[in-house]
């Protein structure tokens, strides 16, 4: 990436704050409609701070980037998606895989977050966004009607003015924030995501895993967190596994264990490690991530600004479906029409501006969270967490157990005697299976 820039850069037409997903899709919009665009990223690349421990779904490229699936840099094809419950000497998988996630236009990918951010946003440079690395934004500018104008920064001479200043600078904004727009911050709305990435050759992992050429696996895991709330993840690329937690920052700070400690005994499983047994560790790494969905949004429009991706909490992490750079990528091509609609209209308000909001609405970024509303705190909620897999596991082995000479109970007799035994009342039961329906029925 050049760093090399055109001095001339004080004042253009849009400035975006962040070289993540979102920042380079809109980048990439706003460019390509002749705008003049400045890439900020505070690396020393995009991508070059960013972990990330699940899969990548870029179909929202279809459109932009056609054909992206011919050079995005991922590693392997998920096609096989598996579900599991544990517990400390259980496990219960609900395994799937098809072919058809296999060939184009493909689901989903692991890919490692450095080389897909550093290849969006080449497409940014190439469509004549002008990047610019190793820069920090330390704050907005604004005009005397407190209108944002622009952006502070660490570099000589660093005040850079636009017409419209797109924030994709991560979850717990700063940009938002101190344009008014961020006010939960509460604990609670956060999880902490730990990952390490393991060595292993790749006829290895092919093997343990049941896949061959580029298929990949992607396994989500709940009750493997000890008493801290959250969940655990196990996914293949070429010649590594990544092995990680996400864990409630409110319930991790409430006890003693270290989440490397919780890693370990996720690793140490009987589910689990003959997966990842003699995995040379390479990596470890950490990242915040809003698990609150609508709960937590900042409102994303104001006066010369826009906020998009983490920043702005679009992150949907509802159980079954684990997504955040797809919403990144849709919500920072939206800012970026958004932003081209307002400039060639003359009018860069928050009125100006109401394109975008008009774009999340109708679209899957804001329809899919409102759905899934619920669904952050149903599975994040203590009875999920640390009654229902040892319930729902004791059950199954209950089914499948002979206990010849005595009959067979019976599904509903030893539901309820399973139920009783985690001590789950009948009344959470039912709410939490409505619960469950209206959000994924």
């Amino acid at each position: 990436m050049n760093e090399n820039v055109n001095e001339n850069v004080n004042d253009c037409d849009v400035i975006v704050v962040g070289g993540g997903p979102a920042g380079s899709c809109a980048a990439i919009v706003a460019a390509r409609a002749g705008l003049s665009v400045v890439l900020l990223e505070r690396g020393p690349f995009p991508g070059s701070k960013n972990m990330y421990g699940g899969v990548v779904y870029p179909r929202i490229l279809d459109e932009l980037i056609p054909n992206w699936w011919e050079e995005a840099p991922i590693q392997r094809w998920v096609t096989r998606r598996s579900t599991m419950l544990l517990t400390d000497t259980q496990a219960l998988t609900v395994d799937f895989r098809t072919e058809a996630w296999g060939k184009a236009p493909y689901n989903g990918a692991t890919a490692y977050r450095p080389d897909f951010d550093h290849w969006l946003a080449s497409h940014a440079e190439a469509a004549g966004a002008q990047l610019l690395t190793s820069t920090t934004v330390t704050g907005l500018l604004r005009d005397d009607k407190g209108v944002v104008v622009g952006v502070t920064t660490d570099r000589p001479d660093g005040d850079l003015r636009a017409r419209v200043v797109i924030a994709c600078d991560g979850v717990n904004s700063f940009l938002a924030k101190q344009a008014g727009l961020y006010t939960h911050t509460d604990v609670k709305h956060f999880t902490l995501g730990v990952k390490e990435t393991l060595a292993l050759p790749k006829e290895v992992i092919d093997e343990r895993f049941g896949v061959r050429g580029r298929e990949g696996v992607d396994i989500e895991i709940i009750g493997c967190t000890g008493g801290v709330n959250g969940g655990g993840f196990v996914y293949t690329n070429l010649d590594t596994v990544a092995v990680g937690v996400v864990l409630k920052i409110a319930k991790l700070a409430g006890q003693a264990l270290r989440p490397e400690q919780i890693i370990a005994t996720l690793k140490a499983h009987p589910a689990i490690a003959p997966l990842i047994e003699g995995g040379e560790v390479k990596e470890y790494s950490a990242h915040v991530i809003p698990e609150a969905g609508l709960a937590m949004m900042p409102k994303m429009i104001s006066d010369g600004m826009l906020v998009a991706g983490d920043a702005a909490a679009l992150c949907l992490a509802a159980g079954i479906w684990l997504e955040g750079v797809n919403f990144a990528m849709a919500s920072g091509m939206y800012a970026g029409e958004a932003a081209v609609e307002a400039v060639r209209a003359g009018d860069v308000s928050a009125q100006g501006l109401r394109g975008y909001q008009r774009r999340l609405s109708d679209t899957f970024v804001l329809q899919d969270h409102r759905k899934l509303r619920r669904a952050p705190e149903l599975v994040l909620s203590d009875r999920v967490q640390h009654l229902y897999p040892q319930m729902v596991a004791n059950v199954v082995e209950r089914m499948f157990r002979i206990d010849n000479p005595q009959p067979k109970p019976g599904l509903r007799r030893i539901l309820k005697q399973e139920r009783k035994r985690a001590g789950i009342r009948r009344r959470d039961l039912i709410r939490d299976g409505l619960t469950g329906f209206r959000s994924y029925g």
